[in-house]
């Protein structure tokens, strides 16, 4: 099917999901369009090229009302036979996959990562296991690190916690800290590769990266969703980002003689008392992330 006809078979299920499609033009390579829905409004692109469709729901910048787009498509093509044209709905073979560790830990650094995949290595990786870094252990994930690092091109960048901290206080969003880092991982790379798609999970609107990046950056076409480690590049790179924020919290451990939990539970408020009572509180600076609510129970 060509770029029309995909059109009209997600335009026809959209409306019958009562979305409102409208304003279609040609764009250069495809479509664009308009979707509605009540007072949520956004665009949506098909692209039709070499390497056969691709679709874009990147200008809807509304993340509830994107999501919902985006699932009421990947229902119609789960249930539409498309035949061999199915391929032309996945991420292209090429591409970079970003993903983070650390986020949600109070303690240690925000570790992100990228790699980049061509068909050869997503068939490696594929073969060896790579899978989203929260479905294998610790040692797993050390042993597919390796692997990863020797058969693809990666960056990873990390955020050691005082400099989270200062950033943090200039930037005052976890959001926008977060996409300083992922355009930071993306231009990187591109110092090491030719590529021209990137791929993450949603944390937040997509042009919070756009805006972060710089030259080589902004030429390439990025893309988040939700549940983007279904993909191998950005699996591989959530194995990445996991395995250097565990050996990072290793080193903090060995450093202080101290056992730090992850996450931000209440075995989390614990620790934090009683590492104060240790080190002092000006120490926390150099092992946590201080906006957490955590710093207030301490």
């Amino acid at each position: 099917m060509d770029k029309e006809s995909y059109f009209e078979l997600i335009r026809q299920h959209l409306e019958a999901k009562e979305f409102i499609v409208e304003n279609k033009r040609e764009i250069n390579y495809g479509i664009q369009f308009e979707i509605v829905r009540g007072m949520q409004r956004g665009i949506f692109r098909i692209y039709e090229g070499k390497k056969g469709i691709r679709l874009d729901a990147s200008q809807i910048r509304q993340d509830e009302f994107r999501a919902s787009v985006d699932n009421a498509i990947k229902n119609l093509l789960m249930g539409v036979n498309l035949g061999n044209e199915t391929k032309s709905f996945q991420d292209p073979k090429r591409l970079i996959g970003i993903d983070e560790s650390g986020k949600g830990d109070y303690f240690g650094p925000l570790v992100i990562a990228g790699v980049y995949t061509d068909e050869n290595t997503s068939a490696e990786l594929q073969y060896a296991g790579v899978t989203d870094s929260k479905k294998i252990t610790d040692h797993k994930a050390q042993k597919l690190a390796k692997l990863i690092k020797n058969i693809c091109p990666y960056d990873i960048v990390i955020i050691e916690n005082e400099r989270y901290n200062d950033l943090y206080a200039s930037i005052k969003n976890l959001n926008k800290l977060l996409a300083w880092g992922h355009a930071r991982v993306i231009e990187n790379l591109l110092d090491k590769v030719d590529c021209d798609y990137a791929l993450s999970d949603q944390f937040g609107r997509p042009e919070l990266i756009q805006k972060a990046l710089m030259t080589k950056g902004r030429q390439i076409r990025l893309e988040q969703r939700p549940k983007a480690e279904e993909n191998i590049a950005v699996a591989a790179a959530s194995i990445l980002a996991r395995d250097e924020f565990v050996s990072r919290m290793n080193g903090l451990e060995s450093r202080y003689g101290f056992s730090f939990p992850k996450g931000a539970s209440s075995n989390v408020v614990k620790a934090a008392k009683e590492f104060t009572e240790q080190f002092g509180r000006d120490s926390m600076n150099k092992v946590a992330k201080l906006h957490f609510k955590i710093t207030n129970q301490i």
